[in-house]
């Protein structure tokens, strides 16, 4: 006789294997190496200092 399946965890299975691949595919799409990121940070704070640099200060009267 046939090995009786339970479809439930069979289904399961499948839609967690589809979402591990897509999973990859994105990182693959998307990601960025630690350079990179490490070059996008330095120019964020670079930013963030020529906008402070920029603020005026409103003394108290």
């Amino acid at each position: 006789m046939a090995e009786t399946i339970n479809l439930g965890k069979f289904r399961k299975k499948k839609i967690r294997e589809q979402k591990e691949k897509q999973a990859v595919e994105n990182r693959i799409s998307h990601g960025r190496s630690k350079s990179e990121k490490s070059i996008a940070e330095k120019n964020r704070s670079l930013e963030q200092k020529k906008i402070d640099a920029m603020k005026i200060d409103k003394k108290p009267d």
